[in-house]
């Protein structure tokens, strides 16, 4: 992904709300699934990490790209976006620039 490309997304991320909230159970298979729907539905995720979470808020984004295979486009504050593309292109919202 390139600079540009995660400008774009952080500016059309910050609009939007947290669709999903991670608690103090951390992540859970049924957190990940969601993720996974989430994703292929929206392609553009903000997940808000509530205060009772104690784990690192980097390792918990990874984690989350790492299995639902998308990329983090930013992590501030308590909040992490990420950013996986439709697999099917007639699902595709979001145009990337080049």
């Amino acid at each position: 992904m390139t600079s540009k490309q995660r400008a774009q997304l952080k500016s059309l991320a910050m609009t939007m709300d947290a669709i999903l909230n991670i608690g103090k159970e951390s992540l859970t298979e049924e957190f990940l699934s969601a993720a996974e729907e989430a994703l292929e539905a929206r392609e553009l995720i903000k997940i808000s990490v509530l205060k009772n979470c104690d784990d690192d808020l980097r390792s918990i984004a990874e984690a989350i790209a790492e299995h639902t295979d998308s990329e983090i486009v930013q992590v501030i504050g308590r909040k992490i976006v990420l950013f996986r593309q439709a697999r099917k292109p007639e699902n595709r919202k979001i145009r990337l620039v080049k």
